[in-house]
């Protein structure tokens, strides 16, 4: 799974976007929110694709919890991070703060969660996707509504999903603090070198003259 499969995430009341996160920057949060205000109500787990990427929403007791992820990662992950940021959901906003909450007043705290779960789905891919079959999702899934964004907001035109590349600008970003650590450990490494160094000609020096002051070892006689 691609470090960027999973590039957005957001929880919304209704059409009141509560918390989102992404490391990424594009139109896809826009595209995500059109989808949102026209959900049917047929159903309450939907699929849309667009430009080899796909929008899940998983709907559950007036919340709408949503991610936008790689096509590549498949359908089973997508859906089975929703469910681990519902039930971090409802654990943590289950009462009254969650029902009126306004709009992205839960940021500040939910926002690391998305990023944690992100996170976790990327680091234990087969994890979850043993989750999915176990709980039986994998039927599920294949049955949950799959339609072209096109159609769904009907603008009659094709949309131009925009995930910037921001993705390698993430991974420079990586690479640059990875270099930056070995930099900063070859730095430290010759600086203890040159203080060893320094240490071994003063102890050499203090050697030497107390050598030449007691002419040779024989100070103590």
């Amino acid at each position: 799974m691609g470090q960027k499969s999973l590039i957005y995430a957001f929880v919304a009341r209704g059409t009141v976007i509560l918390a989102e996160y992404t490391e990424f920057s594009g139109n896809f949060n826009s595209i995500a929110f059109q989808c949102l205000q026209k959900l049917p109500a047929t159903s309450n787990k939907f699929t849309y694709n667009c430009d080899a990427h796909t929008f899940t929403y998983l709907l559950d007791n007036g919340y709408t919890y949503c991610v936008v992820a790689d096509e590549s990662v498949g359908r089973q992950v997508p859906m089975a991070f929703l469910e681990r940021i519902r039930d971090d959901f409802v654990s943590r906003y289950g009462g009254e703060k969650a029902a009126t909450a306004p709009a992205n007043s839960l940021n500040k705290d939910f926002s690391s969660k998305l990023k944690e779960h992100m996170q976790y789905c990327f680091d234990h891919p087969e994890e979850i996707s043993k989750l999915a079959k176990v709980k039986d999702q994998v039927s599920e899934v294949k049955g949950v509504m799959m339609e072209n964004i096109e159609k769904v907001l009907d603008r009659g035109e094709k949309i131009e999903l925009l995930v910037d590349k921001t993705q390698n600008l993430h991974e420079q970003a990586q690479d640059f603090r990875s270099a930056g650590t070995k930099i900063r450990r070859k730095m430290w490494l010759q600086n203890m070198k040159i203080k060893l160094i320094v240490l071994g000609i003063l102890v050499a020096l203090i050697l030497i003259i107390v050598l030449s002051v007691c002419h040779g070892f024989n100070c103590g006689k």
